[in-house]
């Protein structure tokens, strides 16, 4: 069935129900006069045109059965052939002796993750009866069965670099993206299951971002543009340490796209001062902008003392210092200053508040320090700012500020110390692309939010990457979209 649109006649009640009724005419071919007909005819259809293209319909009879969702569907598949993703998977994964479409079992798999993701048991059960992918697709119901929906996973992982390749051609016709500038970034994510697993699983305990560190999890690793468009990843274990793992996606980028002039974007404790040393030597350097740990602004704090405050952009003062064949860069922002004054403010109030009020509380010490450390977990930041004392021998304890880490939080507040070898660049656009990690940041959200990577209910490994790389087919779909919609 087709609908168009053809007048709207506004909202109406039953008194003007019965006027339209008498005010409806339609002119006959050859006829002198129209003909006035029922607008609602209901049981009198006898005096309706003869006519073999108007279709009767009786509105108290009308039912709605079996709904479909049908206009996230069709731009969930208008962006797939979009990024000619259908021409790409109907070529590499074709069909089965029994006639499966492998590459249209993905599409369902990709769009379930982009519109409403879960476990592939409720896509089967539930989920794609109620979407229209079948009508869109000219299938049926055999599509979405359970067998397929795991098979199609074993079938992906062999591509995935040849996807990487296709979808940034994609990205240069689409939208002209230069891949001047990469950042580069990691996540993690848990499962909530019972290890032991086979021998060389990457499912491993580590460092968990989620803090989840009773759980077993994999590390994936990210490149973007600076517009949020995804690259490549790699899932690795989950005890895989950041700074390992940076010389290996420089390889790998050098490989794909040459040797040209490229910057990288990274966050403090992804590369190590070997690797920095290997970019700077390299022919040509590899360029970096690299968040600095605040345990080296100390080392240079006497040092950035004697250097003048340049306005590198309204907000935002800079320091410059160059040692060594790099510049250190130490960015003031008014902004961030009053948004990380206004956090450790908050904390610390609650933190005061809390420790005023189990000071008053009749405890035994156990129980004091089972306290402590619950107000330690929710303000973690003011803690360092509090000197406090429990006596050994009973449950008292004193407390105070510690003004001299008052002093030197408030002269960090705002300020952050960058790196680089680009020794001849303006400030202001080395803070602008640090400011670009946002993107990076906004993926791994995406993923884990919107996208709901997490649950993953696979116990296969394969599958479990599978499962990755269908979330990042899904990510692509809607980093399109929203460039699509900024224009």
């Amino acid at each position: 069935m087709v609908q168009r649109h053809v007048l709207y006649l506004g909202e109406i009640n039953d008194t003007q129900e019965l006027a339209w009724r008498r005010s409806i005419a339609v002119l006959e071919d050859g006829a002198a006069q129209p003909r006035t007909l029922s607008l609602f005819p209901e049981d009198h259809c006898e005096r309706l045109l003869a006519d073999a293209s108007i279709v009767r319909v009786k509105l108290s009879e009308l039912r709605l059965r079996r709904p479909r969702q049908w206009g996230a569907c069709w731009l969930a598949l208008l962006l797939w052939r979009e990024l000619q993703l259908d021409q790409f998977w109907c070529k590499r994964l074709g069909v089965s002796r029994k006639g499966t479409r492998w590459d249209q079992v993905l599409f369902v798999l990709v769009a379930y993750r982009l519109l409403a993701p879960g476990s592939e048991w409720r896509l089967h059960r539930e989920w794609f009866q109620r979407s229209a992918l079948a009508d869109l697709l000219g299938e049926d119901a055999g599509l979405a069965e359970i067998h397929k929906l795991y098979r199609c996973h074993d079938r992906l992982l062999v591509h995935k670099q040849a996807v990487f390749d296709h979808l940034v051609g994609r990205w240069r016709d689409l939208f002209n993206i230069s891949y001047d500038v990469l950042l580069y970034d990691l996540t993690s994510t848990y499962f909530e299951a019972d290890p032991p697993f086979p021998e060389g699983d990457k499912r491993r305990f580590g460092y968990s971002r989620d803090h989840r560190p009773d759980c077993v999890q994999i590390v994936i690793a990210l490149i973007v543009t600076p517009e949020g468009l995804p690259l490549a990843y790699e899932v690795l274990p989950g005890n895989t340490a950041d700074k390992t793992t940076l010389r290996g996606f420089l390889e790998r980028i050098e490989r794909q796209y040459g040797k040209a002039r490229r910057v990288w974007l990274m966050d403090r404790g992804v590369p190590t001062e070997e690797v920095l040393a290997e970019m700077r030597a390299a022919d040509p350097p590899v360029h970096y902008l690299v968040g600095t740990p605040k345990g080296r602004l100390t080392r240079l704090e006497k040092h950035l003392v004697a250097q003048p405050w340049q306005e590198a952009r309204p907000g935002v003062q800079v320091k410059l210092l160059p040692q060594q064949g790099e510049l250190y860069v130490l960015a003031q922002s008014r902004d961030r200053l009053a948004k990380e004054r206004a956090i450790r403010r908050r904390q610390l109030k609650r933190l005061w508040a809390r420790l005023k009020k189990i000071s008053t509380m009749q405890l035994t010490r156990e129980e004091l320090l089972m306290k402590l450390g619950a107000a330690r977990d929710q303000s973690r930041k003011a803690w360092r700012l509090v000197v406090i004392e429990v006596a050994a021998d009973s449950a008292t304890l004193s407390y105070r500020l510690d003004r001299k880490k008052l002093r030197q939080a408030r002269s960090r507040e705002g300020r952050y110390l960058l790196r680089t070898n680009l020794v001849e660049e303006d400030p202001a656009k080395l803070w602008s692309h640090y400011l670009l990690l946002v993107a990076v940041e906004e993926a791994f959200k995406n993923l884990k939010g919107d996208l709901a990577i997490r649950p993953v209910f696979h116990q296969l490994e394969a599958r479990v990457e599978a499962h990755v790389f269908i979330a990042f087919l899904a990510y692509c779909l809607h980093v399109t979209l929203a460039r699509r919609r900024r224009g």
